[in-house]
């Protein structure tokens, strides 16, 4: 027996509607609904409720309504339905209104039970005097658990009648998810529940008992997941500094750094450093260290390499319309080229480096100016646009000799991002000799010494310090399990001893070695292999910058990591799940590519308003309930949900819970807590003291 749109409809009739736009419904309660309480659709509930859930029958389904405001108007009469009340006089009497936002379609279901599938989008809307029905509990349930694939149960609906929140994880976890919400919200709980709830689900199914072929990896910036998944049935993987029995040395090698996270980390400035750092990177992954004085032949191979820079460069420049536009900026480039090959020409008197000094000379002229400084009266040098037949002709003079070398050369031995292993020593070493080679020593010793004292600190040197035993396929198979998961589906990253001028940079490159790694997996095997990383303390490690920054700080480079995988990670399997108390400072890339939110309480106006703005969803009038949500409550809403829902989370037993716990003050100051069990808190300094200074 299939049950019809209007059946039980005059029960459970609760009013009219009386305004229709396409995205609200006003609607005037019957003096006869419920005050509160009400009884007619099959159980005991609280009516009427803000975010609540109502019906409006439709041709052969119902509109399901949410609402988003209740009023009281003072009326001069009742407005009561039926005959009776034709000739009656009543005292003024107020009337009750509410506005509902359309969200979706539900309709019933052939078959012997009742049943009912929601969709969202409103495909037609009412008309005026429409009735308003109150849903059944089957009706009401239905609105939250309809969908497929809903196979992790994550919590329950406290406005749909504890309706279970189940949700399909190719939707949560399929286009990166954002965990917001202040401190002592249950934010960590949540992203930890999410993780142990997808992990037991996948097991379940598997039937066998084996690890699901999963890969978490948890970015832990203050050591708070190990204790939440210490149990062996998750085979958890814990690499942290200094670790204890059971868990893994904590390991991102400094030859895993490309050049970017290497200029970033040591200052390194655009114009000598950078470049030179470049290619004393390229020299030591390729083995050529320890040269005393070059040859003849190799010193006309760094000739060649450099008119290969300096032709590269004015190329790009031209191909950019930067002549034009960054007129000045380009003089300065070729007036320093100018400069150092004025230095070569008295090395390689035999190769014809005249022509392309002479070719310069005559292009600076042309766009050459300056007027007096007011405070000083010295000349202040800049130069007017040049035309792109002044940059044709000095990139012919560069040609001209470069053939004459045998060509240009657009790399030389492997690239400097590549991850070949090498000793931090021989870098500093060989950075040290290129300085002298190029006479620029003034300009390099400062990076150079940055990078010793950098190699001789013994708790950075445990990370990032040379390990003969450790390969990137190691590596690999160790943090990400490209190979199996025999090892256990999750991988925790403890950085909370990582000193901080470094944790930053650590944070980059595991990234980005993550993320470059599943690019070459879906290459080698036509597919691509679902990763989730998850980004715990987001706002501190993809925190907005200013574009128009020269100089890229380690936290600009980090940020810029996790933009690239938002943009780009869904492509290669791999989603990003960030958790943050201060949406506000996150970057603001990163944030419109997440798809999914689950918003905790929010107390901050900016933060409220951000969240606001950036929810794909007409549906704010939840929102509005942010600053006042109890801990374990959460507001789901975007792609993995059909709808916007109120969601009290799943409870996690104290073991499994995220190291977060508010600081128990009294318990301590007092001896005992609220089970009237001791609190002690034994105190060794010295001990602490000892591991601190390495002495144990």
């Amino acid at each position: 027996m299939s049950y019809t749109p209007f059946a039980h409809a005059e029960s459970l009739r609760i009013g009219t509607v009386e305004f229709i736009s396409p995205d609200e419904v006003k609607v005037l309660l019957d003096i006869e609904a419920p005050d509160s309480v009400a009884l007619n659709a099959g159980d005991v509930r609280s009516f009427p409720r803000v975010n609540g859930y109502v019906l409006l029958p439709i041709d052969d389904g119902y509109l399901v309504g949410q609402i988003e405001w209740l009023t009281i108007e003072r009326s001069s009469f009742p407005k009561r339905r039926g005959v009776q009340d034709f000739g009656l006089i009543d005292l003024p009497y107020p009337s009750r209104k509410m506005s509902l936002v359309p969200i979706g379609m539900l309709r019933a279901q052939s078959g012997k039970e009742e049943r009912y599938t929601f969709k969202r989008g409103a495909e037609a809307l009412p008309s005026l005097g429409s009735p308003v029905l109150l849903p059944t509990e089957k009706q009401l349930r239905s609105i939250i658990e309809s969908g497929e694939r809903r196979y992790i149960h994550i919590g329950t609906s406290p406005l749909a009648g504890n309706a279970d929140v189940c949700i399909d994880p190719d939707r949560l976890f399929g286009r990166h998810l954002a965990v917001l919400g202040n401190t002592g919200s249950g934010k960590s709980c949540s992203v930890a529940g999410l993780i142990r709830w997808s992990l037991e689900s996948a097991k379940q199914t598997r039937k066998d008992g084996s690890n699901p072929n999963a890969r978490f990896i948890i970015l832990d910036p203050n050591g708070e997941y190990s204790r939440a998944f210490s149990d062996p049935s998750l085979s958890a993987r814990i690499f942290k500094i200094s670790p204890s029995a059971g868990e893994f040395a904590l390991k991102v090698p400094l030859w895993f750094w490309n050049s970017g996270e290497w200029s970033s980390f040591t200052q390194a400035s655009a114009k000598t450093q950078r470049p030179l750092l470049r290619r004393a990177l390229r020299e030591v992954k390729a083995g050529r260290i320890g040269i005393s004085e070059p040859s003849v032949e190799e010193k006309k191979l760094e000739l060649r390499l450099y008119l290969s820079y300096v032709q590269v460069l004015n190329l790009r420049n031209l191909r950019s319309g930067d002549i034009k536009v960054e007129a000045t900026k380009y003089g300065f480039f070729l007036h320093s080229v100018y400069d150092d090959l004025e230095q070569k020409k008295l090395e390689f008197p035999e190769i014809n480096l005249q022509s392309i000094l002479d070719t310069i000379k005559i292009s600076l002229g042309k766009s050459y100016a300056s007027f007096p400084d007011k405070a000083t009266g010295k000349p202040v040098i800049y130069y007017k646009a040049f035309t792109e037949q002044q940059a044709k002709i000095v990139s012919q003079a560069l040609d001209s000799v470069l053939n004459t070398l045998g060509g240009i050369i657009y790399e030389d031995g492997p690239d400097e991002d590549i991850p070949i292993a090498f000793k931090g020593t021989d870098l500093a070493d060989h950075l040290q000799q290129l300085s002298l080679q190029e006479n620029v020593s003034q300009y390099l010793d400062f990076l150079v010494s940055r990078i010793r004292t950098f190699l001789s600190d013994s708790k950075i040197n445990s990370v990032v310090g040379d390990s003969e035993s450790l390969t990137l396929g190691k590596w690999l198979d160790d943090y990400i399990g490209i190979q199996s998961a025999a090892d256990g589906p999750l991988a925790i990253l403890d950085l909370s001893l990582i000193p901080t001028e470094v944790v930053h940079i650590i944070v980059a490159v595991t990234a980005r070695m993550i993320f470059e790694s599943l690019q070459r997996y879906r290459k080698e095997n036509q597919t691509v292999l679902p990763t989730v990383l998850i980004m715990e303390e987001a706002h501190t490690f993809i925190k907005r910058y200013k574009d128009e920054a020269e100089n890229y700080d380690a936290s600009m480079v980090c940020c810029q990591v996790f933009e690239r995988i938002a943009r780009e990670g869904r492509k290669f399997g791999l989603s990003l799940v960030l958790s943050s108390q201060r949406p506000s400072e996150l970057s603001p890339t990163v944030l419109s590519q997440c798809n999914t939110f689950l918003l905790h309480r929010i107390s901050n106006d900016r933060d409220q308003e951000l969240v606001s703005k950036l929810v794909p969803d007409n549906l704010r009038g939840l929102l509005r309930e942010l600053p006042s949500l109890p801990s374990q409550n959460a507001i789901l809403l975007g792609w993995a949900s059909e709808l916007p829902i109120l969601v009290r989370m799943d409870d996690l037993p104290k073991t499994q819970q995220p190291r977060s716990d508010d600081p128990d003050f009294w318990d301590v100051w007092t001896g005992i807590n609220e089970q009237g069990k001791k609190v002690e808190r034994n105190i060794n300094w010295t001990s602490i003291a000892d591991k601190w200074q390495g002495k144990s």
